[in-house]
């Protein structure tokens, strides 16, 4: 579902305000599914790498159109999931924090992306613990939503505290279908979230309801096909397109939705937020 601007504008009822980001992001070049380390992927099921980079393409354009910054991540031989480049780590607060993958099919990518972030001035530091980047530490205002349950560990959630400065909510998902947090929530501005509820446990899901009482809850239908995986720069959502239900949503709620098609890369488990590593200032 997507809506022109000008339509969006008459029929909103919160206004809201579009704020410039800059991303990185890697193209998947060497994509495949070589392995099964979520439930989304099947190695007998073929993938067409040439249609993988002409969807991730589009969605690089659709950012560059919308007016962000976008670099790119030079992809790597041997690490099919590097186009996901939001597991990658957690940039903020000036200070880089590179992923440490819970798989061993993954952990060249903690090296691969280390390089970058250094060669790009952000100096990366290291956790003890697994954490999958912004996969499972999403930044909404002031605090860091944590994901833990599948991938990144509590202990986690610690050391990122200390080294951003920030307060870290944890949360821990119960689905593996929803095994990474940006896979089960969508951070839309820095007060306003959407979420699947039976992701997550009854006690995350009480302290989703404290802090963000007007959250968009998601129906099954959209979350099945990973329409929370989506970006927001505070009025436009990237979102996967096959989530219509979810684009209704957003659309009453005051955002545009931006829908972009994907199906290939989730293949490997991932969509829209999956492939972009937001870098805060």
């Amino acid at each position: 579902m997507t809506i022109s601007p000008d339509v969006a504008a008459e029929s909103t009822r919160t206004p809201r305000s579009q704020r410039l980001r800059h991303y990185a992001m890697t193209p998947p070049t060497f994509f495949a599914v070589e392995y099964a380390i979520n439930p989304w992927m099947d190695t007998s099921t073929p993938v067409d790498v040439d249609l993988a980079v002409a969807q991730w393409a589009n969605l690089r354009d659709t950012y560059c159109r919308l007016g962000h910054t976008v670099d790119l991540v030079e992809p790597v031989p041997g690490l099919p999931d590097m186009v996901y480049a939001a597991n990658a780590g957690l940039i903020v607060n000036g200070t880089a924090i590179v992923a440490r993958f819970k798989h061993a099919e993954r952990r060249g990518e903690s090296v691969a992306y280390a390089t970058w972030m250094d060669q790009s001035g952000h100096h990366p530091v290291a956790t003890r613990h697994v954490n999958e980047g912004q996969g499972d530490l999403l930044v909404v205002g002031s605090m860091i939503l944590a994901g833990t349950g599948f991938r990144t560990q509590p202990q986690a959630h610690v050391e990122v505290a200390t080294i951003t400065g920030m307060p870290v909510v944890s949360l821990e998902l119960v689905d593996p279908r929803f095994y990474h947090l940006d896979t089960a929530l969508t951070v839309l501005d820095d007060s306003t979230i959407a979420y699947y509820p039976p992701a997550f446990t009854a006690a995350a899901r009480g302290v989703l309801r404290e802090l963000f009482p007007d959250a968009i809850e998601v129906a099954s239908t959209d979350a099945y096909v990973l329409g929370l995986n989506a970006v927001s720069d505070g009025k436009h959502v990237v979102y996967p397109i096959q989530a219509a239900g979810f684009a209704k949503q957003l659309y009453h709620a005051g955002f545009h939705p931006v829908g972009v098609d994907l199906s290939e890369l989730l293949k490997g488990g991932g969509s829209v937020k999956c492939c972009t590593l937001e870098v805060f200032s």
